[in-house]
């Protein structure tokens, strides 16, 4: 047997290295490609990518962006490049994934979605609406896809201290914290190693998982 592939978008992240690592450990092919290798928002570069793809067991869809702004004040160029990226990109790819999943009738599409999509706050409206698509989209297509053995599940992995979120003033740092019950953030290394996880289960799909403390 040939080894298993993944592929991670938004491959230049803390997260996706973090789920990299993890999958290699689980004796994963890993694929993580950036920006330039694959942009989301070029539905040309997308096809591209997955057209040299000729076999895929597990696609992490894990680009994103977040640009928050007053709904009032947002431009639409704005609101068009968050929505775009974080469901629209996720859309296209879970597509062109699932058309080579099913042909050997098993994968796993995990979506990276937010605890905004549920409990969205000020200033995040198109965040807060394309994630909370991306939740459709999973539920959705899990549906369609479950027939041909496809799991399709998304994380909700919680606020993580990485490069994305490091120049958040320190008083919205601690507000976050203090509305965890456990009284401290997630890590990228427990998300990735709950999504390696599920990347091994054989009955779960159409699940959303939280991987924090919030209630």
């Amino acid at each position: 047997m040939s080894q298993r592939l993944a592929v991670i978008t938004g491959g230049q992240g803390d997260l996706a290295e973090a789920l990299g690592r993890h999958l290699i450990g689980s004796g994963f092919e890993v694929l993580s490609p950036g920006r330039h290798e694959l942009n989301v928002l070029e539905p040309d570069s997308v096809k591209e990518y997955f057209a040299g793809l000729s076999r895929l067991d597990v696609l992490i869809n894990n680009a994103g962006i977040t640009g928050d702004a007053l709904f009032a004040r947002q431009s639409e160029e704005d609101r068009n490049a968050i929505i775009d990226t974080n469901l629209k990109g996720a859309q296209l790819c879970s597509q062109l994934a699932a058309g080579i999943m099913v042909k050997k009738r098993s994968g796993h599409i995990i979506n990276v979605g937010s605890y905004s999509a549920i409990h969205p706050p000020i200033g995040q409206t198109a965040y807060a609406a394309a994630k909370a698509g991306l939740i459709g989209l999973t539920k959705s297509y899990a549906k369609e896809l479950g027939k041909r053995n496809v799991q399709v599940n998304c994380i909700l992995p919680g606020f993580l201290e990485t490069k994305m979120t490091a120049n958040m003033a320190p008083e919205a740092v601690e507000t976050a914290l203090k509305r965890h019950l456990l009284g401290r953030f997630n890590t990228v290394e427990e998300a990735a190693r709950f999504v390696s996880f599920i990347c091994s289960t054989e009955n779960i799909s159409g699940q959303v998982f939280q991987l924090d403390s919030r209630v």
